[in-house]
């Protein structure tokens, strides 16, 4: 059981980092309003990686002792989930209309959606 939780620890430090490093991107996007001049006037973008970089924070704070944020931990994997069901949609959708659009982003919001459902504790585990 200790191997597993090391493991849980490990892998949400990771995701937590991963996130957490699109402090760059998120830079780089409103560095000199990239986001208006060459993004065309994405504005969702910074806003919605801001969004990521603090789950990454709260992630990081679960790695320590993931028993205690269950609930994050669950909401971040159906959160993921979540958002690589819109991406399936706009690629799609994208496709449909002559723009072809990378799965990328797709698949790898996926998986970390389910790693992060596998990785949930279980309401016992939560409570012990």
């Amino acid at each position: 059981m200790v191997k597993h939780e090391r493991t849980r620890q490990i892998v949400l430090a990771v995701i937590g980092l991963f996130y957490v490093g699109l402090l760059y991107p998120l830079y780089t996007d409103l560095w000199r309003s990239k986001w208006l001049i060459e993004m065309h006037n994405e504005e969702c973008e910074p806003m919605f990686i801001t969004f990521f970089v603090v789950l990454g924070v709260f992630l990081l704070l679960a790695a320590r002792k993931p028993r205690n944020y269950r609930t994050l931990i669950a909401f971040a994997a159906w959160q993921s989930l979540a958002h690589s069901a819109v991406m399936i949609i706009q690629t799609v959708q994208a496709y449909s209309h002559g723009t072809p659009r990378d799965f990328k982003d797709v698949i790898i919001t996926a998986i970390i959606g389910v790693v992060l459902l596998t990785l949930v504790p279980s309401r016992q585990a939560a409570i012990d």
